[in-house]
């Protein structure tokens, strides 16, 4: 379940009671993450706020030969070769979800700028043409390191399915998997920092 607190992280409300992004957050959505939308897809952008630095998020983000180290519904992920553009993963889908399989392709790993981005490419499943980009920004939260993680995508709108109807099912994917790399990501911190006071 996702709650309003949780919602309020994720997006800003204005004074109109408007849902949008800050002028930063606005700012790296069109620098990263514009798709191009045919009338039969739909997209959308979500971010999440993270109280880990930026390297540890990037860190799990990157991983696309094990995107099961934050992301829940996935049980399995078999990749062939090395990681690099046009790499291949086939990522075995946890049961209570309509799918099973799901074959996806790098489409850019860059790790200067911190972007990841992947395809979907065959699989059974109703996600057909699916894309997304996933952006890893530094930022200070309560004084501290921190990370501002946007991820958007595009998707063809199956048969028997509204835009929205598609969006809130991707979206509602896509938020889970953030609160788990959300929880991932600050648990590691908080080991990191322990270490770290042991060490001296």
């Amino acid at each position: 379940m996702v709650t309003n607190e949780y919602m309020t992280a994720m997006m800003n409300v204005d004074s109109n009671g408007s849902v949008g992004f800050n002028k930063t957050e606005e700012g790296y959505v069109n620098m990263h993450h514009k798709h191009q939308v045919n009338d039969h897809q739909c997209s959308s952008s979500l971010l999440k706020h993270i109280k880990a630095p930026v390297h540890l998020v990037w860190s799990l983000v990157r991983r696309f030969d094990e995107p099961q180290k934050y992301k829940p519904f996935i049980s399995k992920c078999s990749m062939q070769g090395d990681l690099q553009i046009g790499s291949l993963r086939e990522v075995n889908v946890k049961s209570g979800l309509p799918a099973t399989t799901s074959t996806e392709r790098l489409e850019l790993l860059d790790d200067d700028e911190r972007i990841f981005s992947m395809k979907i490419v065959g699989g059974d499943h109703r996600l057909k043409n699916y894309s997304s980009t996933v952006s890893v920004h530094p930022q200070t939260i309560d004084g501290r390191p921190g990370t501002l993680v946007i991820e958007s995508f595009v998707v063809d709108v199956p048969e028997g399915n509204t835009k929205d109807e598609t969006c809130y099912f991707v979206e509602a994917l896509i938020k889970c998997n953030l609160k788990s790399l959300a929880d991932v990501s600050e648990r590691l911190a908080v080991q990191d920092q322990t270490e770290s006071v042991n060490m001296i």
